[in-house]
C-alpha cells in the first residue's frame, strides 16, 4: 500500500516533462514554424511552371507569325523594328499572295462552272489538219507526224471550247457547232507501248479538222454521240 489517500502509492514528478524533452519539443515547433508550408512550395512552382509555359507558347506563336522567321527566343523580348525597305518588301510580298488567291478562287469557279454547265468534258489528245477544197493540190501524208497535244475539251452550249488545261480561265481556241459538217471514227492506231488509241474527227466548213484520240473507245463513242445530237438540235433537223 502507498503512502497517499487510500493506499494509493505516488510517484514524485510522474506526470511532468522533462526539462530537456520540452525544450528539444519546443525547438522542433519553432523549426517546423520557420519552414514554408509544403503547400506554399507547390503552389508555388506551379505558378512558375505555368508562367514558364505560356512564355514558350507566347515564343512559339511569334515563330509562327514572326515577320523575319528567324532568331532565338531571347530576340522577341525586344520589340522588331523594320527598315523602309523590308516593310515595303513584305507589302508586296502580301499583295502577290492575295492575288494568287484570287487567280485559284478564279480557277475553282471556273472549273465548277465547266463541270455543272457543259454537256460534256474530258482531256483528249488534239491536232488539227486543213483538208484540201476543190482545185487544191492534196494535202501531205503526214499521218506518222506525232504531233498530239493534250487538250481539255469542253462542249458547252452552242460551241466548242479547246483548254489547254481544265484550271485555264479562258479556252486556247473554240469552235461553234453550226460550222460542223460532219463527225466520225478516225482508225485505231496502236502505239509503241502496245496502247490503242481510238480516235475520231470534226470537220467544219471553213476546211478546218480536228483528231481527237484517246485510249478509251467509250470516251470516243460518248464524244461522237453527243456532238451529232447537239448539231442536229442545234440546226433543227
Amino acid at each position: 500500500m502507498g503512502d497517499g489517500p487510500g493506499g494509493v502509492n505516488i510517484i514524485a514528478d510522474h506526470f511532468s516533462e522533462p526539462s530537456e524533452n520540452l525544450a528539444a519539443s519546443t525547438s522542433d515547433a519553432d523549426s517546423i514554424s520557420r519552414q514554408p508550408s509544403s503547400i506554399t512550395v507547390l503552389r508555388s512552382n506551379s505558378h512558375g511552371l505555368a508562367r514558364k509555359k505560356l512564355k514558350n507558347a507566347a515564343f512559339s506563336l511569334l515563330d509562327m507569325l514572326s515577320l523575319r522567321g528567324r532568331g532565338s527566343n531571347e530576340n522577341y523580348e525586344d520589340k522588331v523594328v523594320l527598315n523602309a525597305e523590308e516593310v515595303e518588301y513584305l507589302r508586296s510580298e502580301v499583295t502577290a499572295l492575295d492575288a494568287r488567291v484570287s487567280h485559284c478562287k478564279a480557277q475553282i469557279e471556273q472549273v465548277n462552272e465547266l463541270l455543272r454547265s457543259a454537256s460534256l468534258t474530258g482531256y483528249l489528245f488534239l491536232r488539227m489538219r486543213w483538208e484540201a477544197f476543190p482545185g487544191d493540190p492534196p494535202p501531205l501524208d503526214d499521218n506518222d507526224v506525232d504531233d498530239w497535244l493534250p487538250r481539255f475539251v469542253v462542249l458547252h452550249g452552242s460551241c466548242i471550247y479547246l483548254y489547254t488545261k481544265a484550271t485555264d480561265l479562258s479556252p486556247q481556241d473554240a469552235t461553234l457547232l453550226s460550222d460542223i459538217v460532219e463527225v466520225g471514227h478516225l482508225p485505231s492506231v496502236k502505239m509503241n507501248d502496245e496502247e490503242t488509241q481510238h480516235g475520231f474527227y470534226i470537220s467544219t466548213q471553213y476546211g478546218l479538222r480536228y483528231e481527237c484520240s484517246t485510249t478509251s473507245k467509250i470516251q470516243v463513242d460518248s464524244w461522237i454521240l453527243a456532238l451529232k445530237q447537239d448539231c442536229k438540235q442545234l440546226s433543227g433537223k
